[in-house]
């Protein structure tokens, strides 16, 4: 059963990689107007095939096909939506139905798994926090300004603003969601009480003139934190 963790949390960890990290922006943003003529989106779907080839190994190819398949179709369908929360959402669960899917079925189970290429570690801690590190970066942060969407748009007052304040709270809640993993795996929970009532005040002393601008902020800040929180609940109770 080790075994089956860590190739789902390779599959899953290959997905998080490419969907959020390797797509450029302009990338969707070729894809939401060409649709399925998009060069972009077969371009995005190839690399999704090549990074879970990556992980899973060329005696797999069937499954990086059906992954890279799906992909493209699953992408292509999702530009024909308007750039809504709940499509995003179906979006995501699509992709993990599928990675769920090939995982059953090629991995689940069996007791001598036989690489062909690639030879991976099998150190399941490793796989589970990894992936746990890597969603709370990039892939966490673009879910987190998808929820908080309504909020910011009320609060924007000049572009510049907005994108300096995006800018600076991506890398503010990486850094944020980051710590709060390593302080949750390292049992320290009374320092992520600190961080949070540290950020608190920096925050409401920053922001305390502009009532919806510190509820936005306050809204965005216990998302981030709830997720990272969560997120290291779960890895501690899989590597324990």
């Amino acid at each position: 059963m080790n075994i089956a963790v860590i190739w789902l949390t390779k599959l899953l960890i290959a997905h998080l990689l490419t969907d959020f990290i390797l797509q450029p922006a302009y990338w969707i943003e070729h894809r939401q107007q060409k649709k399925f003529a998009s060069g972009k989106l077969y371009l995005h779907g190839l690399i999704t095939g090549i990074v879970a080839l990556l992980f899973v190994g060329t005696g797999y190819w069937l499954v990086v096909l059906i992954i890279t398949l799906s992909h493209i179709l699953i992408d292509g369908w999702k530009s024909y939506q308007p750039e809504k929360v709940k499509f995003f959402l179906i979006d995501q669960l699509l992709h993990l139905v599928v990675i769920l899917f090939c995982w059953y079925f090629s991995f689940l189970g069996w007791e001598d798994i036989k690489l062909v290429g690639v030879q991976l570690s099998y150190n399941e801690e490793f796989w589970i926090i990894a992936t746990a590190f890597v969603f709370l970066g990039f892939p966490s942060g673009i879910m987190i300004g998808k929820l908080t969407r309504k909020w910011q748009d009320q609060i924007k007052e000049t572009a510049t603003e907005v994108m300096a304040l995006a800018d600076a709270g991506k890398w503010i809640g990486i850094l944020e969601r980051t710590i709060i993993l390593v302080l949750i795996l390292q049992a320290q929970y009374g320092a992520i009480g600190l961080l949070i009532a540290a950020k608190s005040i920096l925050r409401f002393n920053q922001t305390n003139s502009q009532e919806a601008k510190t509820e936005y902020v306050l809204i965005g800040s216990l998302i981030s934190i709830g997720m990272a929180i969560v997120v290291g609940v779960v890895v501690n109770y899989l590597i324990q």
